[in-house]
């Protein structure tokens, strides 16, 4: 049998790969909006659905698993456009981008943990605590302002002066 890459019924087929490559990348924009910003790591939310889509895609192709080079070709392309087009979307759209992406959420506020925003980002005080040692902190006292970045990092700004430590201090804990 051979293939006509040109003809209605492959490039029907063709079209149909490209529908699903959209829709699972729709479905990954959705599925890590919705498990959060931890699960981000340092990649933004376009570029871990696109890396993830167009890895599956390419791999098909390549496989002849579930089909063939211009199915993946296809694909890839479909996925690497539609991040294209979110991303300037987001870029022109700053209200669509919060609604994509989400916003940073504030852990720490002029030395309070806020406990309510560290159970909706699943973050244990442990966490939290190694964060502000990575920043050369002890305590949620020494903190202006700590953020949950979209990255899901911590952002920590210090307090001006830090209140000093002593031994026999207690020690505050987040």
């Amino acid at each position: 049998m051979s293939i006509h890459f040109f003809s209605p019924a492959y490039l029907h087929y063709l079209s149909v790969m490209a529908g699903r490559a959209l829709i699972i990348f729709l479905y990954l924009i959705l599925l890590f909006r919705v498990l959060g910003k931890r699960q981000l790591g340092q990649l933004n939310l376009f570029d871990l659905a696109a890396v993830m889509g167009v890895t599956n895609a390419v791999q098909n192709g390549i496989t002849q698993s579930s089909g063939n080079l211009s199915v993946g070709i296809t694909a890839a392309l479909v996925l690497l456009i539609t991040c294209r087009i979110a991303a300037g979307i987001s870029v022109r759209f700053p209200s669509a981008e919060r609604k994509l992406t989400g916003t940073p959420t504030v852990l720490i506020f002029s030395g309070k943990v806020r406990k309510l925003a560290l159970q909706r980002e699943r973050i244990s005080a442990q966490e939290l605590q190694t964060a502000l040692r990575s920043h050369g902190l002890e305590a949620a006292s020494q903190v202006k302002l700590a953020v949950l970045e979209l990255d899901g990092s911590i952002s920590v700004v210090p307090r001006e002066e830090h209140p000093k430590r002593s031994e026999d201090s207690d020690h505050q804990s987040v």
